[in-house]
């Protein structure tokens, strides 16, 4: 997808410090758990044993670029569906500002390849993802490329 190269590195830094200081959560029953970016997961480790990798992920304003909450519901039950038809299990997620300004709900999926994990991701246009492999850190992916001169971005996987 080229729309992601026509945002420019100031936008870029920008989006990806929300990215890196927004909450992301997973829910059990009527529990929600934390996802931090960097470190593991233990509690989705003890709860899915059978798990080897996890990949969070919205159909919410894609490109970080604001719609209406009638086309982000109409995108999220689109990307339900997708992700039923890979057999899949997922559970619900989110993703907020610290401050609770935004907020994106989500889904946490459960042992999709990287590779198939961030196709689905480039169709429905998000720019930043998560995607860890069992007991390892999260990583932050960025569907960008890497702009010049940037620090502190260890936790971060550039794909472009």
């Amino acid at each position: 997808m080229n729309d992601q190269h026509s945002i420019d590195d100031a936008r870029l830094i920008e989006l990806l410090h929300a990215y890196l200081d927004a909450r992301y959560r997973w829910q059990s029953r009527s529990d929600w758990h934390d996802v931090v970016i960097g470190l593991p997961t233990p509690g989705l480790d003890l709860h899915y044993p059978e798990v080897t990798s996890y990949g969070l992920l919205s159909a919410w304003n894609p490109l970080s670029v604001a719609r209406s909450a009638t086309e982000n519901r109409r995108a999220d039950k689109a990307l339900e569906a997708d992700i039923a038809t890979t057999g899949l299990a997922c559970i619900p997620a989110f993703a907020s500002a610290a401050d609770r300004s935004w907020r994106e709900p989500s889904w946490i999926i459960f042992g999709m390849p990287v590779d198939a994990f961030d196709a689905l991701a480039r169709r429905y246009r998000q720019l930043g993802t998560l995607w860890w492999r069992r007991e390892t850190s999260v990583r932050l992916r960025m569907d960008a490329r890497r702009p010049d001169g940037l620090a502190g971005d260890r936790d971060v996987d550039w794909l472009r």
